[in-house]
């Protein structure tokens, strides 16, 4: 909300500068999001009497004018705006004045010059070009009380400061200028100045019939008939000034004076053209099918859900939200209907956002407005179309049909010790309380309020607790340490923290991705193979009903959204935690019963291994290239790889894998199912591992070089098709000989099916057979390797591998 402190000061003046005030709201929960004068800074300009304005002659569109600035002999100031004439007031930037920045961000100056050969000693101002309004139809005119020679600034009142206001759901009784002044009022002590409502006389009988047919949509209705108005009259001066200064232009007079009334005391009204309205009006909830088309251009259809004010033949007006195009007021109108009412916010929230708008009036009402003032805030209404537009005022017609009964609220001094934390008496939380203007009955240790009827966010204790730390003030609490030690949670040498993890994978070219936990049931039977997922008592929508049990479906969910925007290589991964069921965990300060909520580390590859280039020959990214990626991750612990089956995974291209005896996750490409029913070009490789296995490391350990140089020896074995390459490393090392340092597979040969090839033939493979070559580094670090120790050692492993895995050397 935005509004000129000059508004704010002439219900309450308190002694302290803008900047000072602007804490004061700030610190007391009314956070001042922006402070800055209406308008930007200038000097020179000051106001200037048109004596003359003659025809320039050499220029039609110019008059060379005699402009009394107060400072003796008049100014000849040569101006081209069409409205420049003898007689008005306008602002004139002398020689010397700094006009605005442009566009090039430097002050405009104001030199001694000559257009079309007439000396010109200054410039007469539009508003546009002070900066204080977009709009430029000319000159600025000011009012004939301007003193000439005044300074501009001064007589506008230009450095009049504009607050713009955050408030929170909460404070809709601050949605005014007045309500906002009461807060401040009951901050600073300072003296609030009381509006008044002097009844306006009726001068006629007139009574539009009004039938409130819905007592939980609009609970008071306040109405009078004004006949006889001037609607082509002009808006004062001063109102247009305090509404531009709100952020709000001027329309008409008429609804001019609905808005101003709505800054001022935070009440939304509306004014129908009387003639308009056939027969009386209707305060009811819409029916299937009608229309209504608004003040905005937009034509709706509303439903028994929407409020609504209809006359006998259509609906007029969407009630609290925004009035109709067929009554609403215009330069042709005589006569009116001045309308405020209190509507229930629970009937109004949430129904213009149906529509896809949003209006001043539904921002209040939806949060709750006065209901005790609709009477008093209709005489205001009155009293300024009287003195703008003149008419007759008809008697008033107030129907209370239900108001919002106040409930008492009890606040325990003790309790509010405890919740602000610092030492407080009885007297002090009444004090506090009384000076925002709540009725306070005090009793043993207690406080009971009756909140007025402007307070809809008083309910509960700690709602009251909030006002007294409000009021008593936050920058008063104590700095109190904390009761319990603090000492630093100091991670151990043999873990890394998730950082660490998410580092290494942006390193292998991964980016990281964060999404809701909050899933499609459809993924979590799809793609993490859960039938019973955690189901959300009220979802935040419907495709986001389960938590997930898996960051699978969150991946490829992203990867689906990256390709409809025309991604063509995708490395995704999410550190995250899921969520499953299980009966095994208790009760304690981490844990839920009932559930598990293990972290995880997933990722995803899609597209080509490497980004275009000419080095490498363009390869679509595969199995290995991740499995490569996965041992990198948990590198240098040394990692197994199983074949296994994964519901979201290739049954053929998936493996389990396994570190320190336990498996901690799985790799593979999509199944093709899911990369047919996702649609995608080519399946993407994915994994999803247990974080807390993958941030276990081993703790470096000091291990002498050896002096003596190793020993490679190369085995060629054949084996059966089936053999695992992780069977036929576990044969060799079956043995256990300590001078074994490493074994690496560098060759795998299979026979080409040839007809006329005699598998019985010497060294020749079977169809079921494959050919390994293996090299074996062998070491000792007190001495060198004998031809006979190594030889024994190489022995040893074949008879391991002809017993393990049936392996004979290839001849």
């Amino acid at each position: 909300m935005q509004f000129p402190e000059s508004w704010l000061r002439a219900f309450c003046n308190p002694p302290l500068t803008s900047q000072q005030l602007a804490d004061t709201l700030t610190m007391a929960g009314l956070e001042v999001e922006e402070l800055r004068p209406f308008a930007p800074a200038f000097t020179g300009v000051v106001v200037g009497q048109i004596l003359s304005a003659e025809q320039h002659p050499n220029a039609d569109r110019l008059r060379v004018c005699q402009v009394d600035v107060g400072q003796g002999a008049p100014l000849n100031i040569v101006c081209g705006a069409p409205n420049a004439r003898a007689g008005i007031k306008v602002p004139c930037a002398t020689v010397g004045a700094l006009l605005p920045p442009g566009e090039d961000g430097k002050p405009f100056a104001i030199k001694l010059g000559k257009l079309r050969g007439v000396e010109s000693q200054g410039m007469l101002c539009s508003a546009k070009e002070l900066q204080i309004s977009e709009e430029s139809n000319g000159l600025l005119e000011l009012g004939d009380d301007a003193v000439v020679g005044r300074d501009i600034r001064e007589q506008l009142g230009l450095d009049d400061m504009l607050f713009t206001l955050k408030l929170t759901p909460n404070l809709a009784h601050c949605l005014s200028v007045y309500g906002i002044a009461r807060e401040v009022s009951a901050l600073t002590g300072t003296r609030l100045l009381q509006p008044e409502f002097p009844k306006v006389a009726a001068d006629i009988q007139d009574r539009l019939p009004v039938s409130v047919q819905a007592p939980d949509l609009c609970g008071r209705f306040s109405g009078r008939i004004v006949r006889g108005v001037n609607t082509k009259a002009q808006t004062p001066a001063w109102m247009v000034e305090r509404l531009a200064r709100c952020g709000q232009r001027s329309i008409s007079p008429l609804v001019d004076i609905s808005n101003y009334v709505m800054f001022e005391l935070g009440r939304p009204s509306h004014i129908f053209d009387l003639d308009k309205i056939q027969g009386g009006l209707q305060v009811r909830w819409g029916r299937e099918g009608e229309q209504l088309k608004l003040l905005n251009g937009n034509t709706i259809t509303v439903n028994a859900d929407v409020g609504v004010i209809a006359d006998d033949h259509q609906v007029e007006s969407l009630a609290g939200i925004m009035g109709g195009d067929a009554t609403a007021v215009s330069d042709d109108t005589q006569n009116i209907f001045i309308e405020a009412a209190f509507w229930w916010p629970k009937a109004i929230a949430g129904r213009s956002r149906r529509y896809n708008f949003s209006t001043d009036a539904g921002h209040r009402f939806e949060r709750g407005v006065d209901p005790s003032t609709t009477v008093e805030h209709v005489e205001r209404i009155t009293q300024l179309v009287l003195e703008i537009c003149g008419g007759q005022a008809a008697v008033l017609d107030d129907q209370v049909i239900h108001l919002p009964q106040a409930t008492p609220v009890t606040l325990r001094v003790a309790r509010a010790v405890k919740v602000i934390g610092m030492p407080l008496t009885q007297a002090q939380c009444a004090a506090a309380l009384r000076r925002l203007g709540l009725p306070v009955a005090e009793g043993d240790g207690t406080l009971t309020v009756t909140p007025p009827a402007y307070r809809f966010d008083l309910q509960i204790e700690e709602d009251l607790i909030e006002e007294v730390a409000r009021v008593v003030g936050y920058n008063e609490l104590p700095d109190t340490p904390p009761q319990a030690p603090i000492t630093a949670k100091v991670r151990t040498e043999a873990r890394r923290g998730p950082f660490a993890v998410r580092r290494s994978l942006a390193q292998l070219g991964y980016q990281e991705t964060i999404n809701f936990s909050f899933v499609e049931e459809r993924w979590e039977s799809e793609l993490a193979g859960n039938a019973d997922p955690i189901r959300l008592l009220n979802p935040i929508a419907s495709q986001m009903s389960v938590m997930r049990s898996s960051l699978l479906g969150s991946l490829v969910a992203a990867l689906k959204f990256n390709l409809d925007r025309r991604a063509d290589r995708v490395r995704l991964f999410e550190v995250g935690r899921v969520f499953r069921k299980d009966a095994s965990v208790a009760d304690s300060d981490t844990t839920v019963a009932g559930f598990d909520q293990p972290m995880r580390v997933a990722g995803l590859c899609f597209g080509a291994v490497e980004a275009l280039q000419w080095g490498v020959p363009a390869r679509a990214v595969d199995f290995f290239d991740v499995k490569g990626d996965v041992q990198a991750l948990l590198a240098p612990r040394a990692v197994e790889f199983r074949v296994a089956e994964h519901p979201a995974m290739h049954p053929g291209r998936c493996a389990s894998v396994w570190l320190a005896g336990g498996c901690i996750g799985h790799v593979g490409e999509l199944h093709p199912k899911w990369r047919q029913a996702y649609e995608l070009a080519q399946a993407p490789v994915m994994f999803e591992l247990d974080l807390n296995a993958v941030l276990a490391r081993d703790v470096p350990a000091y291990q002498g070089v050896s002096r003596h140089q190793a020993v490679e020896r190369d085995l060629a074995i054949v084996v059966k098709e089936s053999v695992t390459h992780a069977a036929v490393v576990d044969a060799v090392r079956a043995p256990a000989s300590p001078w074994l340092r490493d074994v690496v597979l560098f060759d795998v040969y299979r026979p080409k099916k040839q007809a006329g090839v005699d598998a019985s033939a010497p060294g020749a493979l079977a169809a079921d057979e494959k050919s390994l070559a293996l090299r074996l580094v062998l070491n000792r670090d007190d001495a060198t390797l004998t031809d006979d120790e190594i030889d024994a050692a190489i022995q040893a492993v074949l008879a391991s591998l002809g017993q393990r895995v049936a392996a004979r050397l290839r001849a």
